[in-house]
């Protein structure tokens, strides 16, 4: 009787605590469910087409689902028909940190455009590239315009010179749009700016007169805009306009007073050479004088010497000596004669 009492009791512990666990998992499921009600019955409303495992697998797949689902509900109900928009596609997107909500809102944008082609598959990829793709759309829609040279940089004008040497101040705007097949990999807005700067310099520097360049400023926007600036850009030009045109300094005037100052230098450089060497040739012809000098005096000292030799060999005698006397006191008298003539001034 004991045992048969105490089996009875093990069953019905068996089956409250089974009844307990079953109660367990359906308050579970019910709470998963109701998690994901709302978005599975907006998914179903909208045929967006997205089921409640698919839900379910986003949550082990650390997916919000509260990002795919309205994303794909905007895609569906903008009437986006690109068999690559799938859900399977927005969670990869999201997975490798895209912005799935920016991509619906430019392909939307594109699709109410209509003279804009972009498929997702092209928007995700400027996506995950970096750039703007809500914003790219938009500039192709709404061109932009790029001050040339950009606002806040050092330069306030573009100066380029004319051959005649007058020097021109240019400010330009250059109105462009967007091009999305060469938006990944394709130059910014910097390229663009210096590009067109180095074709308004260009475009003056070829011009002859800087007189026809302010009379016509659009010769410098057709120069520029035939060379095409935005080939490999992320852009294209639609317009450069000329916003401002200022006459600058001489510089041709200023580069021949420059060459005339260094011509000069060279000049005086020159002669200064000359001077120095014509300096340096007195010099040594004075040397050479008063080496000559020297020798004569060394010579004039071997006259005694002889002369005394000659008065111990008898070959002179007191009335030859009296008579060479006589002879240079002569000659002494002559020169000093000749001397005073070429002192007197004419008149005196």
């Amino acid at each position: 009787m004991f045992e048969i009492l105490l089996a009875q009791i093990d069953g019905n512990v068996f089956f409250v605590g089974g009844l307990l666990f079953l109660i367990f998992i359906v308050l579970v499921a019910f709470a998963i469910f109701m998690s994901y009600f709302r978005w599975w019955i907006q998914s179903v409303l909208t045929g967006a087409n997205i089921t409640f495992f698919d839900l379910l697998g986003m949550t082990f797949r650390k997916v919000k689902a509260s990002v795919i689902v309205p994303s794909k509900i905007m895609a569906v109900q903008a009437g986006i028909d690109d068999p690559e928009l799938t859900s399977k596609a927005l969670e990869a997107h999201y997975l490798a940190g895209g912005n799935v909500p920016m991509v619906i809102r430019a392909l939307i944008a594109a699709k109410k455009a209509k003279t804009i082609k972009l498929s997702f598959r092209e928007a995700t990829a400027i996506d995950l590239a970096g750039r703007n793709v809500l914003e790219a759309v938009q500039t192709s829609v709404y061109p932009r315009v790029i001050d040339c040279p950009a606002k806040g940089s050092a330069r306030h004008s573009l100066d380029a010179v004319a051959k005649d040497g007058i020097q021109l101040k240019v400010k330009a705007r250059v109105t462009v749009r967007s091009n999305l097949q060469q938006l990944i990999g394709g130059a910014t807005e910097e390229t663009i700016i210096a590009r067109v700067g180095e074709g308004i310099v260009s475009a003056i520097g070829s011009s002859v007169d800087h007189k026809a360049v302010l009379e016509n400023p659009d010769v410098i926007s057709k120069a520029v805009l035939a060379r095409r600036l935005d080939s490999q850009t992320a852009f294209e030009i639609v317009s450069i306009d000329i916003a401002d045109i200022d006459v600058g300094e001489n510089i041709g005037a200023r580069l021949k007073a420059d060459q005339a100052e260094a011509d000069t230098r060279v000049a005086r450089a020159r002669a200064e050479g000359k001077r120095t060497m014509a300096v340096a040739k007195e010099q040594e012809n004075q040397a050479s004088i008063e080496e000559s000098r020297a020798k004569l005096v060394e010579s004039e000292a071997e006259v005694p010497k002889a002369m005394a030799e000659s008065f111990r060999t008898g070959k002179l005698g007191i009335l030859d000596y009296y008579k060479l006397r006589n002879v240079q006191a002569d000659t002494e008298m002559r020169n000093s004669i000749a001397t005073a003539g070429q002192d007197r001034t004419p008149g005196t």
